[in-house]
């Protein structure tokens, strides 16, 4: 794996880590002690304290002991609160699915609150090793002080906040309607409306590029690709769309040129293609499609047996459906010279549909509240088809369903 490769990918990993935001916000906090301390040792701050009586605070004991107060209490906060995201990080896993924890960990709100905590024990600590015992009192750092206390009551107000959206996190609506608005963000980022597109290259002479290692087609590198293709007039296929699970030496790509093609650059584009775990919604939305499913179908299960869990899954999965009714990821991508170069496929309606609905529909079909729900969406998707291009579908899961409805009625 190459430097530039191995960059790329372990920085995605790094800005999605819980750890990022709170280790930013420390060093912010440790930067604002150290600004603190200057003004408090500076002219122009001893002026201040010798001018406002309430805030000279001479004794270093007296400041010793507020800082370790402070510094303890704030830590407690901190395993409290995130103690209390742990439960409702394993009750979601056990109750939902593993795969919409991604989207609680990435929640920024979580990591600033936790940034904030981590921030006032660094400046804490810091302002604590700064303290001298001189009679004087110059030494003992007033301003600082009073500004943690401040920073103290602020964390005790994020945490009375913090406890009621804990309690909202752990609602099933709430969890189904983050990662619905996560995939329709995705979507609607890097999805346009559907056009018919032919690709230029396919009877010219061509080489397979082979996946380094086994794991998940997750990304390439757009940017890298178009600037190879444009110097060298090569043309690029992708065989599987992204979220596939690739074995290694397993054909993904199919590199298209006229003339040799030199092994290094060979290397290079395969080094191009990224293969890692997870499944980040924001670079791949059939992710929250998916996701969507498996929660509606683990809430049918006999172990969870909630069908308005499903339901409430449903609903977002058939709001995504309708966008997707007329919008697709772009299938050829251009150079700048607007020259299209990359083709990758991608997932169609039909198969996002067949995918999550038969999923569902194949453990709640017994379900008289799942049957009228999905026929209802179902109807409600037909009157949308203007085109009417998914209307035998539409009429044949009509059918279907009506059919079980009236199998359960009798």
């Amino acid at each position: 794996m190459s430097l530039n490769k191995w960059t790329r990918i372990y920085y995605t990993k790094l800005i999605d880590s819980i750890a990022f935001y709170p280790a930013i916000i420390a060093f912010v906090f440790l930067f604002l002690s150290w600004i603190m301390l200057e003004l408090d040792f500076s002219t122009y701050g001893r002026e201040v304290k010798l001018g406002l009586s309430w805030l000279s605070l001479k004794d270093a004991t007296t400041a010793r002991t507020i800082i370790s107060t402070v510094a303890g209490a704030i830590i407690s906060l901190t395993v409290f609160s995130f103690s209390m995201v742990m439960i409702v990080l394993n009750q979601a896993a056990s109750q939902m699915s593993n795969r919409v924890l991604n989207s609680m960990i990435e929640n920024r709100f979580q990591q600033i609150i936790l940034g904030i905590y981590i921030g006032t024990i660094v400046y804490a600590l810091f302002l604590l090793s700064t303290i001298r015992d001189i009679s004087s009192g110059i030494y003992v750092p007033a301003l600082s002080i009073y500004l943690l206390i401040f920073l103290t009551v602020i964390d005790v107000f994020l945490f009375i906040y913090f406890l009621d959206y804990v309690t909202q996190t752990v609602k099933y609506e709430t969890v189904i309607d983050r990662v619905k608005k996560q995939t329709m963000i995705s979507m609607e980022r890097n999805y346009s409306e559907i056009s018919e597109k032919t690709l230029t290259w396919s009877e010219l002479p061509y080489v397979e590029i082979k996946a380094q290692k086994s794991g998940y087609f997750q990304d390439f590198n757009e940017k890298r690709l178009l600037q190879i293709c444009q110097e060298n007039d090569f043309y690029i296929s992708f065989i599987y769309r992204e979220g596939t699970f690739l074995l290694e030496e397993t054909p993904c790509l199919l590199l298209y040129n006229k003339g040799n093609i030199n092994s290094n650059i060979l290397h290079e584009i395969a080094d191009s293609v990224d293969f890692y775990s997870g499944q980040p919604i924001d670079r791949n939305a059939d992710y929250g499609f998916h996701q969507l499913a498996e929660i509606a179908i683990k809430a049918l299960s006999p172990a969870i047996n909630d069908p308005a869990t499903a339901v409430l899954s449903l609903h977002a999965l058939v709001s995504l459906l309708k966008f997707k009714m007329t919008h697709e990821l772009p299938t050829l991508l251009y150079d700048e010279e607007n020259t299209a170069r990359i083709y990758r496929p991608n997932s169609s309606f039909m198969q996002n549909f067949k995918k999550c609905i038969e999923g569902v529909w194949n453990y709640g079909k017994n379900d008289q509240y799942i049957q009228n729900e999905l026929f209802e969406m179902i109807q409600q998707l037909q009157r949308i088809d203007y085109k009417k291009q998914f209307t035998p579908t539409f009429e044949a899961w009509l059918e279907k369903i009506g059919a079980a409805k009236l199998k359960s009625s009798l």
